[in-house]
């Protein structure tokens, strides 16, 4: 099985060994409902991972074997499917900001409700859902990528975007980044470092 990044969707060959589930968490969601890889430091062959529910209150995190794992769906794999035809505003939102993510040349791909809806077909987007996206951006954008960025933000206006930057050594919130608050929070494997300098940090 290749390899797994925070974001990454996977689905199991049956229920999780030795984990203990939520009593919301019955076999039949289990069944269906993909685990969303978390960033947090696990032993070699274990996989951090939470569950979601099919309320915004039913998230538990616990880990898994990776030789469990059976088909794995990164966020870039859901950039393009075909999008339900629901009436949703992150949904409305996608659509419209696809081609300028498009444009930037980065990898990229729907997360969080959007992502997990996609992906599985389960019903958990409500009008008011999020739009949660990542972008792979492995180096300092320059002042025309910047732009770009600082266009895609402003695009989403009919619900809020969680526009995530992916580093490749962590994570953090492109709206504190675009803030220029001189440092930004990156949620790495080992923990949260408040850092002037995301990319270097390795």
């Amino acid at each position: 099985m290749e390899a797994w990044r925070a974001h990454d969707l996977l689905w199991l060959d049956g229920p999780p060994d030795g984990a203990s589930l939520p009593a919301w968490c019955d076999a039949v969601w289990l069944q269906a409902a993909p685990l969303v890889v978390r960033r947090a430091s696990s032993a070699p062959g274990r996989i951090p991972v939470g569950l979601r529910g099919r309320l915004r209150s039913e998230r538990h995190g616990f880990e898994i074997d990776a030789a469990a794992v059976v088909r794995r769906v990164a966020p870039e794999m859901l950039a393009h499917v075909p999008l339900p035809g629901v009436s949703c505003a992150a949904l409305d939102a996608l659509r419209e900001v696809a081609p300028l993510l498009d444009a930037t040349g980065w990898a990229w791909g729907p997360t969080g409700g959007v992502g997990f809806a996609l992906a599985s077909g389960l019903p958990v987007l409500r009008a008011d859902s999020d739009l949660d996206l990542v972008l792979r951006i492995a180096a300092p954008p320059d002042a025309a990528q910047a732009g770009a960025l600082r266009t895609i933000a402003a695009t989403v206006t009919a619900c809020r975007l969680d526009l995530q930057i992916d580093t490749g050594s962590g994570g953090f919130a492109y709206a504190e980044w675009a803030a220029g608050r001189g440092k930004v929070l990156l949620k790495t494997d080992h923990g949260p470092v408040l850092t002037a300098t995301p990319w270097e940090m390795a």
